[in-house]
């Protein structure tokens, strides 16, 4: 299910599972994306290309939280056709609670369930079927639901409804 679109908002959320592993990514969306990540870093990032990697070390009020990889995606250039930045991090809760804590201090608000996945269908990037198949394949436990959904994110569905939607068209332009 969708949320109310909070288009002014930048949003924030743990993109990992949580819990400890190797690595988190947390990822914002919005337009002041690359400003609130800069608020906690020593250099900027602001003047880095779309698609840029850099390593950066990663601050809040009580110092260094952790030496980060940001990798930054300009407006129409992302997932949800906005401003996006991932940061990937040691995967650790304190770490991450951490980093979501400053980002949310620093002006972003944490994203409802599907709130990235909603943008992207706003703004164009996925229809509706691709949307639902996003929650499809995170939830698939098989093979065939796998592939199923796999088929679904990449418009097969939605080209078997255009096909279908051509089709009555034009039965219902020769009956005329």
């Amino acid at each position: 299910t969708f949320v109310v679109m909070r288009s002014n908002d930048t949003i924030v959320a743990l993109s990992t599972a949580s819990g400890v592993g190797a690595l988190s990514v947390i990822r914002l969306s919005g337009t002041q994306s690359f400003d609130i990540v800069d608020k906690l870093l020593k250099k900027s990032i602001k003047d880095k290309s779309s698609h840029s990697v850099c390593l950066r070390n990663l601050y809040d009020v009580d110092g260094l939280i952790d030496e980060v990889v940001v990798t930054l995606f300009h407006e129409g250039k992302s997932y949800t056709k906005e401003n996006v930045v991932e940061l990937s991090l040691h995967g650790s809760d304190y770490i991450s609670q951490r980093t979501l804590k400053a980002l949310l201090n620093a002006g972003a608000v944490m994203a409802e369930p599907g709130e990235f996945t909603q943008r992207a269908f706003l703004h164009g990037t996925l229809d509706l079927a691709q949307a639902e198949a996003v929650a499809d394949l995170i939830a698939a436990e098989h093979k065939f639901a796998h592939e199923n959904a796999l088929k679904q994110l990449r418009g097969g569905f939605s080209d078997d409804i255009r096909v279908l939607r051509e089709r009555l068209h034009w039965v219902f332009v020769c009956k005329m």
